[in-house]
């Protein structure tokens, strides 16, 4: 292993955003189940959104309307699809979700983001190691976060959510943002680390063969993250090195 915590193979580094670089998993949460509880207002006997069990096994990770039909497909709800410009009180699978993006907006606006800072030192370290960087996220909102955190210049490769949107590539769990940016970066897989927070992160890091797979355990899901495909799994990368 290297200075980095990385096998010797890896070339390139792949990064998720929310709960690996940015402190804004909590604030996803908190927008969905507001989105997802009135929502469930309206059907009879169906029990409140769970911000831990529910968004961890159905949306974490995942682009927004996939994230959706998973969740209201676990309570056997199906909605029309609609269109990606639905307003956020259309009853379609792409309002809801866009009704879940205006109040991480404004939950953004009004409490700010901050930034993980073991993972900025780990930053700068693997950059100063001369390894190649990607920001991999389903969030349409990756660069303005990524700015207003002052870490845009961390990454040579950006995949989000509207990259993946132009390119039609198909969200975590599958594997195929996570292969862009590598190819974007001019490496094979197996010479590529995934950092994920997400299961369904690990599930894209095992499916694409990727050389190593780092769970990042922030709630306290590190056998999950084990079962999912992850090589090694810390609370925080600054658990890796970076140090000389």
């Amino acid at each position: 292993m290297t200075a980095l915590g990385l096998p010797d193979t890896i070339q390139a580094c792949l990064f998720d955003l929310d709960g690996v670089v940015t402190k804004t998993a909590v604030v996803h949460a908190a927008a969905w189940k507001e989105t997802f509880d009135v929502f469930l207002r309206g059907y009879e006997g169906q029990r409140p959104f769970d911000s831990v069990a529910d968004y961890d096994e159905y949306v974490d990770g995942r682009p927004r309307a996939d994230g959706v039909r998973a969740f209201l497909g676990s309570r056997g709800i199906r909605l029309p699809e609609g269109d990606p410009d639905d307003p956020p009180d259309a009853p379609t699978v792409h309002g809801l979700g866009n009704r879940k993006n205006a109040l991480l907006l404004e939950k953004i606006r009004t409490e700010g983001v901050e930034a993980y800072d073991g993972t900025l030192r780990y930053l700068e370290a693997v950059r100063a190691h001369g390894l190649r960087t990607a920001i991999v996220s389903s969030s349409a909102n990756c660069r303005d976060v990524l700015r207003s955190i002052g870490a845009e210049h961390f990454f040579d490769v950006r995949i989000d959510g509207v990259v993946a949107a132009e390119r039609r590539l198909p969200g975590k769990p599958r594997p195929d943002t996570f292969l862009a940016a590598a190819h974007d970066l001019g490496v094979e897989p197996s010479g590529a680390a995934v950092f994920e927070d997400a299961l369904a992160g690990m599930d894209a890091g095992r499916a694409g063969r990727f050389g190593y797979v780092v769970g990042v355990d922030r709630v306290g899901q590190t056998d999950a993250l084990y079962a999912h495909g992850a090589d090694t799994v810390v609370k925080d990368l600054a658990e890796l090195g970076g140090k000389e």
